[in-house]
Order: structure tokens, then C-alpha cells, then sequence
């Protein structure tokens, strides 16, 4: 029974085994006892998956995943425990909760409704909207898995429902259905078995993937057909990993066993789509909550704002303060009482019971009254307001149309409100540089062929030198495609003029380029493939028509170029590759495929060429290809790489190596047993790729360019202007990564670059720290870059990771290269653990990148070429770096300055609140009776002062935006969490003291001796007293949120006045119409009483006045003698507003000559914020400038 209760309840998960064992069609073993593994259904459950997300479409299921306080399961059975646990955890919540219940155990001076309702109104809120979006979540769970789906039993095609696929059963799935769970693929239309499929709602990648079906299964095209089939699957549990899937597939065919290895290429995911194929058949291998994509809901890690964490100090502070204060009073109360004609007046006889009590009890039992008395010093309603502002806040980044991206039509995207305010905060920028930086669109530019170096001009390859329309250069070569007439040929004496050199540099290039034509995944665009049919349908293509689809930029980019030129690929037909060269068709058996991974850095093909000679073609990083190989131009080669690289382009290394027919067979062997083992598969597979790709001949290197991004290098120095330290964090070649750094700004050509690469050892490594470090104490040079390869890295956070810290912070800029992703994060983490404890922001836009993205404070995805798996797993997703400035500066300023003001004076108002309540007990000799009415206490927080903040957290901007893009400057001023600092906390709770005693000492003053205040000349009573302290209050912290506001709109005046105004309708209504329904009528009259009297209107605007008035000053007096940058830059959007108005009033001429003169002023404006240098010689025609403008 326990053990049900825990797995309704989603803590235990089921028991697994390490291995699955699937019947095709569920045909079971009929001889011998055999009891099946039992397997979930195919029911998608969103609001069971701790991982999931809210929004509608099950199918996209990885683009805003839910804030953290929401990633738990709820059923029927568990919602209401589960709410109440979550919301419980939080301090705040659990306080109130323990003082509600206080309330009700012992005899205290308010009622229970006062903590009780708040509370409750804090939690149903909450639960609510928790509980709508879980209803959210089950309808569009019963749209999918209501789904129809068509699986073969009894040797027919039934029609379904998607919930009641079961594990075995054999699925068909038409051209653009989805998948309803994870097949294997059988067979589909096409004789080789293989389908295409796109993958864009599972990881963003939007070209055409292939899979193929075994060759046994393949065949079998027909219901009838395979219902015949019996096979046995057996394959790993279901793992979160898209590409990653290892099993087996046991066919009997003629009581004969063949074994088949299945691999990723073998899977087709749910939610992927089916293209260019009418129909496949497929086994469905995991169901429901274990296909791979609902495994990949994941839960980034729970990242805290620094808002967050002083908003917890302050807690903290004030539950001292509020402890402090029940101390006080409980021990005056017994100070008091020591006198006996205060322990038991006259009129407050003790019963026998309260004489006899114990004094420990008594004592316990009135500091938790105080404590009640004094509880709502700590502001339950902060947390509601906080995630309203937090949630309702990050829309306005979505519609923001500068952050709009229209020729992909994408906008930027909130995938957590938790972290607003962080953006903010940001101190160092991590980013990464290929799809980030740059448009990961890759354009061939140049090659190294056999030790010579050619670029593309119109699709001739021309060696360096002259063009060729001069009648000197040293070489120049025409397209392939015209290599047949060696007219078009001609060559340098260092060559020769030999017809068999000739030929034999001929037969380099064609290698060359079908090396490039042939490996590589590239797909053929479904507009060309589609409705063909098998064969060789593609030789009737010219190159022109086709159109390339591949999930890597580079690889598309070299296949298009050798097109150009003129060795062209045309598609794949069956297990061939066909490519077509000086117009001949050529057909190449493909082999095998060793795919590319990152820690191989290659990828390489094995064909058959028509002549029945295999080949081995290999591309990948020079470091990892160059030293693979044994033939060639090696070094001249190298010195080509280094040389692209420092143009800054994308440099890949060509080889080949011939086969013979004995080595093909070893090495088909050693493939098909490490693809068939179902243990430690990957191990197996890279050690025999290490073994296949050796003793390698090198053909050459290419060379691609990926241009930067708009407006990147302004981007970039517009963060160093607002003191944020930029790291570009690339896996790109050293050479390579320092181009691009110079090219978009990261790095100045003054600036001073240190190196810290090729470093063997621990001590190596050291001493060239230590000789980093010396020189930037020597060098009189104001910034530095330093230039980290990834295993001068390793070996510096290894060892020495004080040191390299060290270096790093007397930095302005460093590049870190040839990178993992796992270096990514760690050095980000080593930033975070530092002692300054800085913010740090991450943005990639690739798979690689997600690792740093959620390592950092702040994640940013760019929604690029690369898929989006960033932009999945991030904070926040944006098209373009640039609009890294306008998200920092802009949105992050305005967020931060908004909570911060949202938090502070949500506790000022608290002590305004309750101050009173504590120096009340002074007069009334600490009998804990309330200053406030049990309505007013409720509704303070709740109605009366809560929407003005709100409406301002939301709505605020203390400055034009576009100053705030323009001059970054102002960024420094809210840096390092300046708002919320010790300094300022202590200012607002000073504030709050100060205006609680103007209230309290002001009402008494005023009003505590006067008998003329009623016409009858009674004087007021305790409910009066205490109704008029909080009127003022009320008034004073509405107004106090005036003050503050800087950007008024017709929502800011409704609240803020209309707040006021709800407060004395509210009060008319509550004392003299609905007091005959309450069970108190302690307040009935009081009101209209009070505001009957001229004393006490005069009371209250004096009071006001009082306490308005010393801050106005102080804000005064700060502006005009200590200004900041931003109140700077406010005066002057203020005196630009001014002067636009007198202009409208001016005749014709005259506001043409002075509209010239502000927009030279606000050019000068921008111009400063840009140079700061030149800001003494701006500043003073600017002023020049306004004078003239004030005078006119």
C-alpha cells in the first residue's frame, strides 16, 4: 500500500533493466514459460513530467519550458498535497502559516483572519494558476494522444487511437504524419528501406535526415508481408539522448537466425515528420513518457537572481527586527507589571486559573501574542506581487519590436521570468563564435590542393597571383568541368609542360573534389527527390536545379562549390552515391559512414569507385587529420591552414586512403561486430574508427568564410563601455579565432595580446602565467587580450587556477580556443566561485553550447542555423547578437531598477504599518491591544497599497529608452546590485521609521489632548486614533509611490489616485452600512466621525506634507550636488522634451534654426557616449549649444 501510495505520488519510478527485449508484432514465444516485460502506454502525459512545459502544442514541446516553481507532477490524487508542499517551502509562506496557527491556539490581540486571509488569498492564487495551466496541459495531452494511427494486427491495417500503441506493434505512418512514438524502421516505399524525416520540432534543425531499414526487413512492403515477419529486437532502455540508440535485430528467416546492429540512423523519433516517402512501416520501440522526446522536458538547473537573494537578507533583517520587538515588549510588560496596581487593576481582575499559571507559559504565551501583534513587518503579499511583475513583465520582450527579427521571422522568446532583473546585474559576457557572433552561412573562398593555394573567382579555382586575363600570373586553372581540353590549361615553368605532369595534377584536383562531393551527409532537396522514385533519376538534373540540404553550413557550402566547379553530386539511389563529372555519370557504392563527433574532430566515408577500387575519404580539423596522415603536402599544406586561418576563415583538411580488398574485410569485420555489440557500443565503434582512419594521404585543405553578424563589433564595445568584460569561447583554431576577434572588435589592434597556448606541462604552464602576470604590471598599456587554447587550459584550471584568475581580471578581453563544450562551463563556473562573485551571461546558439548556457547566472540562445538546442535550453533566445544591447541595456535596466524599487518599498510600507502598532504599546501598557481595526490589517497589503507598486513594476521607465541603448555608460550605475544594497536598504527602513513616528507622535500631538475636535466636545477614541494614523498612512505611502514614478500613464494615475479614493469609499462603506452585518461593530461611525472634523483634515495634510516634504528635499539636494550618470542623463531628456515644446510655439524660421541646433546636440549626445574621450571638448559645446537654445 505505501509502496502504491510513494508511485502515485511520482517518488518511486518503476524498476528498469538495462536491456528491452521487443517482439516484433508482439508474436510472443509459444513453447517454454516466458513472462513479458512490461512497458508504460503511449500516453503523453505533460503534467506528469516534472519537466514539462506550458504551452499548448505537445509537438513543440522544448520552447518556453515552465518556471521552476512549477516543474512538479500533479494528478487528482496529489494536487492538493503537492500545491501545499511547494508553497510551504518558502519561508515566507511557512512563517505566516506557523503564525495563523498560533492565532488559533492561543489568545491573541488580532484575529486569525488577519494571517489567515492573506494567506490563504497568497496560496489560491497561486494554486489556481498552477492548477489552470496543469488543465492547460491534460487537454492538449488528450488532443495527441487522441490522435488516429493506423498499426497492422491480424494481418490488417486497424485504425487507433495514438495512447493505445503498444511496444511491438508495427505502425504505418503516412508522407508529413508525425511519429507517434520511437520506431524502428522496417521498410518504407522505396526499395533500399530508407525514408527521409525532419527533425525541427525535436532540436530546430530543418534539413532532411536519412534512415534506413535493415536490408531483411526492408523488403517486406505490404501488410501481408509483415504480418509474416518474426524478429526479435533487443536494445538499451530509452536515454534522453536524440542521437544516441543502441540494439539489435534478430530475424529468422528459414529457421536461419541473421543478426542486424541497429543504430540512431535505424530510429525515427516522435515528433519528428515524415518527408519525401509515401509510407514506412516501423516498429514502436519506446512508448509514451520513455520516447526520447518526452525524456527531453528537461528542468534547467534553478538559477536565483542576486534581487532574489538580497530580497531573502532582508527577510531575514526584518524577521530580526520583528523578533526584537516582541522581545522588547514582552519584557516592558512584565517590567510594567511589576508594580502590583498594574499586574491586576480594578477593572482587570485575573480569574483563579491566570494567578495560578506558570510564569515560563505566560511569559511564552505573550511574546507569541506580540509576535502575532507585530507579524506583518514581514510582507506576505511580496512574493505574489514579485512573480506577477516577474511573469506579466517578460512579455513586453516578446513585443518588443527592436528585438524583432524579420527576414527569419523570429522575435525573442522568455523561456524563465525568474531572472529579469538579472539582466540587469551582467558583469562578464561569454560567448560563443560560430552562429553567434558570425551568420553560420559558409561561403567557399579558398583551397589547398596537392601544396597549392587556389581561390573561387565565378566558379574557377585561380592560384594566386595575377588574374587571368594578364599575361603574367604563375598558375591559373579553369573549372573542371573544362579539364579535358588542355587548352585551357596553363601553367608555370616550375611545373614543367610534360602531358603526364599535366594529367597527374589533374587527376589531384578530380580527387580532391569527389573526395568533397562524397563525404558528407548532405541531402538532395525534396522539391527534386519527390515522386521520382528509385534509380537513377537524378543524371537528368543539371546542378543548377539542385538544392542542398545539411544539418553542418560547411559541409553544404563545399558540396556547392565543387558543383561549381564541376564535380557535382546528385543525390544518393539505394546504397550509391552518384556524382556526375565533366558530365559523366558516376555511381559509388557506399560502404560504410563513420560518422563525425567531437571527440574524433572527422568524419569519414568508405566507397567503391566504378572501377571497383575502394576508397577511404576523411575531412575534419587539420589537428586531427594532419596527424593521421603519411603522404602528401603535409607541411605545406599546414602553413596554407595557418594562413586561412588568419584571414579568419573555417579550414578543413582533405585525405584519402586506397583499400585493399583484404583490409576492406578486416575492417568490415571489426564495423559489424562493434555495431552489433550491445555494450559499450561507442567505446568499441571509436576504437575501430582510430584503427580505419591511419596511414592516411593528405589531397588538401578548404577554406569557407562565415561573415560576422550585423552590428557586432558595435555590440561588443558597447558592453566594454558599460564595464562588462567579453570572453568569446570558440572550438575554432587558434589563428582562426583571433581574426575574427580583431574583426569584430574584441580585440583592438592596440591593444596588448598575451598568449597562453601550447603549454606540455603543469610547471610550463605556471611559469607562463608568472610571466603573463609581470607583464602586465610592466607594460604601461591600458588594455590587455589574452589568447587560452583548450589545453593550456586544462592544465591552467588543473593547478593554478589562482593565477590564471589573476591574469584573466587585469584583462579586458580574452579568447579562449579549440574549446570543449565542458571547458566552456567549467570556465564560467570558475568565474561564478571567484571572490567578487560576479553575474555572468552565456550565448551560443548550438547544441555544443548548452552546457555554459546553463552554467551561467544567464543564458542567452541565438535561434541560428545550428538547430535550437540553445535557444531550448536558455533563459532567454534572441535572433541576432545585437540585440544583446537592447535586452542588457534597455530591458535589463528597467527590470532591475523596477523590482528594486518594488522590493524596498514594500518593506518601507510595512514599517510605516506596523511601527505604530509597536509604539501604541507604550500607552496602553503593553496589553497588546491593536492600533488597527482586524479589516484594515487584512486589506492593507492585499487592496490598499497594492496596485500602485505593481502598475509601476510593470509600467516604469525612469529614463528614455534610447538613451539607455545609446550612452551604455549608465549601465555602470546599477551594476553590482547598487539599488539594493546595505546604503539604500538602510535609507528606505529609515525612511519607514521616521514616517511611522510623524504618524504616530503627530496624531497624538495634534490631536490627543484637543476636546474641540467633535462639535459635542468629545474626544476621539482608541478606533478614531488609530483610524486616522492609518489614513495618513495610506496617503503618505501612495504619494511616497508618486514620487517615484518618473513615466506617467493614464493606468499609473487610475491606481495611484484611484487607490485613495477605493480607501475612503471603502471605509464609508464599511462604518456605516455594513457594520449591522458584522459580528464587531467596533468601527461603526468612526469614519464618517473622523472626517467630520476640520482638526483632523488639517491633521492629515500636515502630516503628509511633513513626510513628504524631508524626502523631496533630500532628492533635491542629491540631484543638484551629487548627481548620478542616469539623473544626468534624465535632466538632459528633460531639457530636450523642454526645448521641443518651445519650438512648437516659435515662428517658422526660428524653430527650423533651433531644430538644427538640438539635433546637433543630440548627435554630440550619442558621439560622447561612443568616445569617451572626447567627452570634456562634446560637453562644452553642448552646453554652448543649450545656452543658446534657453536664450532663444
Amino acid at each position: 500500500m505505501w509502496c502504491w501510495i510513494r508511485r502515485q505520488l511520482g517518488f518511486d519510478p518503476p524498476h528498469q533493466t538495462e536491456t528491452r527485449t521487443i517482439y516484433i508484432a508482439n508474436r510472443f514465444p509459444q513453447s517454454g514459460l516466458y513472462t513479458p516485460q512490461k512497458f508504460i502506454d503511449n500516453r503523453i502525459i505533460s503534467s506528469k513530467s516534472p519537466e514539462c512545459n506550458s504551452q499548448p502544442h505537445i509537438l513543440e514541446p522544448l520552447v518556453l519550458p515552465l518556471p521552476q516553481e512549477n516543474m512538479f507532477q500533479y494528478t487528482v490524487w496529489n494536487f492538493v498535497p503537492k500545491t501545499l508542499f511547494e508553497q510551504f517551502r518558502r519561508v515566507a509562506n511557512f512563517y505566516f502559516l506557523i503564525i495563523f496557527l498560533v492565532q488559533l491556539m492561543i489568545d491573541t490581540p488580532t484575529s486569525p483572519i488577519t494571517s489567515g486571509l492573506p494567506l490563504f488569498f497568497v496560496i489560491t492564487v497561486t494554486a489556481i494558476k498552477q492548477g489552470y495551466e496543469d488543465w492547460l496541459r491534460h487537454n492538449s495531452d488528450n488532443e495527441v494522444n487522441g490522435a488516429p494511427v493506423y498499426v497492422v494486427r491480424s494481418g490488417g491495417l486497424v485504425k487507433t487511437r495514438s495512447k493505445n500503441v503498444r511496444v511491438g506493434d508495427i505502425v504505418r505512418v503516412a508522407k508529413d504524419e508525425i511519429f507517434p512514438a520511437d520506431l524502428v524502421l522496417l521498410s518504407s516505399d522505396r526499395l533500399d528501406g530508407s525514408c527521409h524525416v525532419t527533425t525541427a520540432s525535436l532540436d530546430g534543425e530543418t534539413n532532411l535526415k536519412t534512415h534506413v531499414a535493415v536490408p531483411e526487413t526492408a523488403v517486406l512492403q505490404t501488410v501481408a508481408s509483415l504480418d509474416t515477419l518474426e524478429a526479435v529486437i533487443e536494445c538499451h532502455q530509452p536515454e534522453a539522448d536524440l542521437y544516441r540508440f543502441t540494439g539489435q535485430m534478430m530475424i529468422t528467416q528459414q529457421l536461419e537466425e541473421i543478426l542486424r546492429p541497429l543504430g540512431p540512423e535505424s530510429l525515427l523519433l516522435r515528433g519528428a515528420r515524415l518527408k519525401n516517402t509515401k509510407e514506412i512501416f516501423g516498429v514502436a520501440v519506446y512508448t509514451g513518457m520513455e520516447t526520447k522526446m518526452a525524456l527531453n522536458y528537461k528542468s534547467k538547473s534553478q538559477k536565483r537572481s542576486a534581487v532574489e537573494k538580497s530580497m531573502n537578507t532582508f527577510l531575514i533583517i526584518y524577521l530580526i527586527i520583528l523578533i526584537a520587538e516582541a522581545i522588547i515588549s514582552t519584557i516592558l510588560k512584565y517590567s510594567w507589571q511589576a508594580e502590583e496596581k498594574w499586574d491586576e487593576p480594578w477593572y482587570n481582575q485575573k480569574t483563579e486559573h491566570q494567578r495560578n499559571s506558570s510564569k515560563i507559559l505566560r511569559f511564552i504565551s505573550d511574546f507569541l501574542a506580540f509576535l502575532v501583534l507585530y507579524n506583518f513587518i514581514i510582507p506576505i503579499s511580496l512574493y505574489v506581487t514579485v512573480e506577477m511583475q516577474k511573469f506579466l513583465g517578460s512579455f513586453f520582450i516578446g513585443w518588443d519590436l527592436d528585438l524583432y527579427h524579420e527576414e527569419s521571422d523570429q522575435k525573442a522568446q522568455v523561456n524563465t521570468s525568474d531572472l529579469n532583473e538579472e539582466l540587469g546585474q551582467v558583469e562578464y559576457v561569454f560567448t560563443d563564435k560560430t552562429g553567434t557572433l558570425t551568420e553560420n552561412e559558409m561561403q567557399f573562398r579558398e583551397c589547398s590542393i596537392n601544396g597549392i593555394k587556389y581561390q573561387e573567382s565565378n566558379g574557377r579555382l585561380v592560384s594566386e597571383g595575377p588574374t587571368p586575363d594578364s599575361s603574367e600570373g604563375p598558375f591559373y586553372r579553369n573549372s573542371l568541368s573544362h579539364l579535358n581540353n588542355l587548352s585551357h590549361l596553363t601553367t608555370s615553368s616550375s611545373f614543367g609542360t610534360s602531358l603526364e605532369n599535366e594529367i597527374e595534377l589533374i587527376k589531384k584536383h578530380d580527387l580532391f573534389f569527389k573526395a568533397v562531393s562524397l563525404c558528407h551527409t548532405v541531402q538532395i532537396s525534396n522539391v527534386q527527390t519527390d515522386g521520382i522514385g528509385d534509380g537513377p533519376w537524378q543524371s537528368s538534373l543539371a546542378p543548377s536545379q539542385l538544392e542542398y540540404y545539411a544539418s553542418s553550413p560547411d559541409e553544404k557550402a563545399l558540396v556547392e562549390a565543387a558543383a561549381r566547379i564541376g564535380i557535382v553530386f546528385i543525390g544518393n539511389s539505394e546504397d550509391t552515391m552518384e556524382v556526375k563529372t565533366l558530365g559523366k555519370l558516376e555511381r559509388y557504392k557506399l560502404l560504410h559512414v563513420l560518422e563525425f563527433d567531437s571527440d574524433r574532430r572527422r568524419m569519414s566515408v568508405i566507397v567503391q569507385a566504378p572501377s571497383g577500387e575502394k576508397f577511404l575519404f576523411a575531412k575534419g580539423a587539420e589537428s586531427s587529420v594532419l596527424p593521421k596522415c603519411i603522404g602528401g603536402e603535409i607541411e605545406t599544406t599546414r602553413i596554407h591552414v595557418d594562413e586561412f586561418a588568419l584571414k579568419g576563415l573555417r579550414t578543413l583538411c582533405i585525405a584519402y586512403r586506397q583499400l585493399t580488398s583484404k583490409e576492406y574485410e578486416d575492417i568490415d569485420r571489426r564495423l559489424f561486430e562493434a555495431r552489433t555489440a550491445l555494450q559499450q557500443r561507442e567505446e568499441k565503434l571509436a576504437d575501430v574508427f582510430q584503427f580505419i582512419e591511419k596511414d592516411l594521404v593528405l589531397l588538401g585543405a578548404t577554406a569557407v568564410e562565415d561573415r560576422l553578424q550585423d552590428k557586432v563589433p558595435e555590440t561588443i564595445e558597447a558592453l566594454r563601455m558599460a564595464g562588462i568584460k567579453v570572453w568569446v569561447l570558440t572550438g575554432d583554431k587558434h589563428e582562426t579565432a583571433v581574426s575574427v576577434s580583431l574583426s569584430c572588435g574584441h580585440f583592438h589592434r592596440t591593444m596588448n595580446i598575451l598568449e597562453l597556448t601550447n603549454q606540455k606541462s603543469d610547471s610550463e604552464c605556471a611559469e607562463q602565467l608568472r610571466q603573463l602576470a609581470r607583464r602586465i604590471e610592466e607594460d604601461h598599456v591600458i588594455q590587455h587580450g589574452l589568447v587560452v587554447d583548450g589545453t593550456s587550459l586544462s592544465l591552467a584550471l588543473r593547478e593554478h587556477e589562482k593565477l590564471f584568475m589573476d591574469v584573466c581580471r587585469n584583462c579586458s578581453a580574452v579568447l579562449c580556443c579549440r574549446m570543449a563544450p565542458l571547458q566552456k562551463a567549467k570556465v564560467i563556473r570558475l568565474i561564478k566561485i571567484s571572490p567578487e562573485k560576479p553575474i555572468t551571461l552565456a550565448v551560443g546558439d548550438g547544441a555544443n553550447d548548452v552546457s555554459m548556457i546553463q552554467e551561467a547566472h544567464v543564458g542567452i540562445g541565438i535561434m541560428g542555423k545550428e538547430g535550437r538546442q540553445a535557444a531550448r535550453n536558455s533563459d532567454y533566445a534572441i535572433a541576432r547578437f545585437k540585440f544583446l544591447s537592447k535586452l542588457l541595456f534597455v530591458h535589463g535596466h528597467f527590470y532591475y531598477i523596477r523590482i528594486a524599487t518594488l522590493v524596498q518599498y514594500f518593506f518601507y510600507k510595512n514599517v510605516c504599518f506596523i511601527t505604530p502598532q509597536f509604539l501604541y504599546q507604550f500607552y496602553c501598557l503593553f496589553s497588546q491591544q491593536t492600533l488597527y481595526d482586524s479589516v484594515y490589517l487584512t486589506l492593507y497589503n492585499i487592496c490598499f497599497t497594492s496596485l500602485p507598486i505593481l502598475v509601476y513594476s510593470l509600467l516604469e521607465q525612469h529614463i528614455d529608452p534610447h538613451i539607455l541603448q545609446n550612452k551604455p555608460t549608465l549601465y555602470r550605475d546599477i551594476s553590482k546590485n547598487r539599488q539594493l544594497s546595505i546604503k539604500t536598504f538602510l535609507y528606505w527602513t529609515i525612511l519607514g521609521f521616521s514616517h511611522a513616528f510623524i504618524f504616530f507622535f503627530g496624531s497624538c500631538f495634534l490631536m490627543g489632548k484637543d476636546i474641540s475636535l467633535l462639535g459635542n466636545g468629545q474626544m476621539f477614541g482608541n478606533w478614531t486614533f488609530g483610524t486616522l494614523v492609518f489614513t495618513v498612512m495610506v496617503i503618505t505611502v501612495t504619494v511616497k509611490m508618486a514620487l517615484e514614478t518618473h513615466f506617467w500613464t493614464w493606468i499609473n494615475h487610475f491606481v495611484t489616485w484611484g487607490s485613495i479614493i477605493f480607501y475612503f469609499v471603502f471605509s464609508f462603506f464599511y462604518g456605516g452600512i455594513l457594520w449591522p452585518f458584522l459580528g464587531s461593530q467596533n468601527m461603526y461611525f468612526v469614519f464618517i466621525q473622523l472626517l467630520s472634523s476640520g482638526s483632523a483634515w488639517f491633521a492629515i495634510i500636515l502630516m503628509v506634507v511633513t513626510c513628504l516634504f524631508l524626502d523631496i528635499v533630500k532628492k533635491v539636494f542629491d540631484r543638484q550636488l551629487h548627481p548620478t550618470n542616469t539623473e544626468k542623463a534624465q535632466m538632459y531628456s528633460n531639457t530636450v522634451a523642454l526645448s521641443d515644446e518651445f519650438i512648437a510655439l516659435q515662428p517658422l524660421s526660428r524653430a527650423r534654426n533651433q531644430l538644427s541646433k538640438l539635433s546637433l546636440l543630440k548627435q554630440i549626445q550619442v558621439s560622447s557616449a561612443w568616445t569617451p574621450c572626447a567627452v570634456s571638448q562634446k560637453e562644452k559645446q553642448r552646453a554652448h549649444l543649450l545656452e543658446e537654445c534657453w536664450n532663444e
